[in-house]
C-alpha cells in the first residue's frame, strides 16, 4: 500500500521542497531533488504496471484509503487512491513523461534564476494529474482536474514579465474554467441520480438508468436541466454531455481548444508536458473512466 502512496506522493514532497525551500538549497539541488524524486515515481509506476495493468488482478480494483474527505449530507467521499488497469496505464504515460520534461529542463533553464520554483510547478502539475488519475469518487477527481488547471496556469505564465505569457496564461484558465463549468454540473447531476460521487457506487446502479428501463421515452421526471424536464430515457444522456463538455475544455477540442496554440508562450518543457501526455489526456481519461454511463447513453 506504500508503493501507491510513493508514487502520489513523492511529486508533492519535490514540489514543496523546491518551492518552500528553493531559495535556501539552491537552484542545482532543487533540481536533482524533483527529478530524482520522479524518477523513482517513474520506476514504481512501471512495477505497478506490469504487476496490476499486465497481471490482470482479480477482485476488482485495489483501493488505498489516504484520509476521510467529505461527509455532508449524502456525500461521503473518502481520498482515496484507486489502482486498476485505466489507472496503471495512466500513470506510466503521466510520470515517465513528466519524468523526462524534468531531467530535459535541467539543461534547458540552466540560465534561468527561477529555477526552484519552475520545477516546483511541474512537479505539483504531476501531482495534481496524478491524483486526477487515480481518483476513486468524482469529488478528488474535480479536486485533481482544477489543480492540473492551476499549474499550467503557472507553467504558461512562468515568463510573466512577458504580456503575451501572462494573457496566454489567462486564456487557458479561463476556457478551461468554460468546460469544468459542465465538469461540475454533470457531477451534481451524477449525484441527483445516484446519490453518491463514489464511482463503484454509480456503476453498480448506472444499468438501472438505460434508456431501455425506463419504460420507453416518457417515463417520470426525475431531472430537471436548464428548464427541461428529463426522465431515465434521457436523463443519463444529459449527465453524459455535461461530463464530456468538460474533457472538451481539457482535450482542446473544437470550440475550446483556443487556448492550446497560445499556450506555447510558456517554456518548451511547459508544451511538452501539457500539450503532448498529461494535462489533453485528462479528458481521455473521464471518458474511459465514466465509460458505464457512456454506454448507456448511446446518443451521448
Amino acid at each position: 500500500m506504500f508503493l501507491y502512496k510513493a508514487i502520489v506522493f513523492l511529486p508533492l514532497i519535490g514540489a514543496i521542497i523546491a518551492g518552500l525551500f528553493g531559495r535556501a538549497i539552491g537552484a542545482k539541488a532543487s533540481e536533482y531533488v524533483t527529478s530524482g524524486l520522479m524518477i523513482i515515481a517513474a520506476v514504481l509506476s512501471w512495477f505497478v504496471f506490469f504487476t496490476v495493468g499486465m497481471g490482470h488482478a482479480e477482485g476488482g480494483p485495489i483501493k488505498v484509503e489516504v484520509l476521510r474527505w467529505i461527509q455532508s449530507g449524502g456525500i461521503d467521499a473518502s481520498w482515496s487512491l484507486r489502482v486498476d488497469t485505466l489507472t496503471s496505464v495512466m500513470l506510466i504515460v503521466v510520470n515517465t513523461v513528466s519524468t523526462l520534461v524534468h531531467v530535459y529542463s535541467i539543461g534547458y533553464m540552466h540560465t534561468d534564476p527561477h529555477r526552484p520554483r519552475f520545477f516546483a510547478y511541474l512537479s505539483l502539475f504531476t501531482f495534481a494529474m496524478l491524483m486526477l488519475v487515480t481518483s476513486d469518487n468524482l469529488a478528488q477527481m474535480f479536486f485533481g482536474w482544477e489543480g492540473v488547471g492551476l499549474a499550467s496556469y503557472l507553467l504558461i505564465g512562468f515568463w510573466f514579465k512577458k504580456p503575451s505569457a501572462t494573457a496566454a496564461a489567462m486564456k487557458a484558465f479561463i476556457v478551461n474554467r468554460v468546460g469544468d463549468f459542465g465538469f461540475v454540473l454533470g457531477i451534481a447531476g451524477v449525484f441527483v441520480l445516484f446519490g453518491s460521487i463514489n464511482l463503484d457506487t454509480i456503476f453498480a446502479n448506472a444499468s438501472n438508468f438505460a434508456p431501455h428501463e425506463g419504460g420507453g421515452e416518457a417515463g417520470e421526471v426525475i431531472l430537471n436541466l436548464f428548464g427541461m424536464q428529463l426522465d431515465k430515457a434521457h436523463a443519463l444522456t444529459g449527465i453524459c454531455l455535461l461530463l464530456f463538455m468538460g474533457a472538451m475544455g481539457k482535450s482542446a477540442q473544437f470550440l475550446l481548444h483556443t487556448w492550446l496554440p497560445d499556450a506555447m508562450e510558456g517554456p518548451t518543457p511547459v508544451s511538452a508536458l501539457i500539450h503532448a501526455a498529461t494535462m489533453v489526456t485528462a479528458g481521455v481519461l473521464l471518458v474511459a473512466r465514466m465509460s458505464p454511463l457512456f454506454e448507456l447513453s448511446p446518443d451521448a
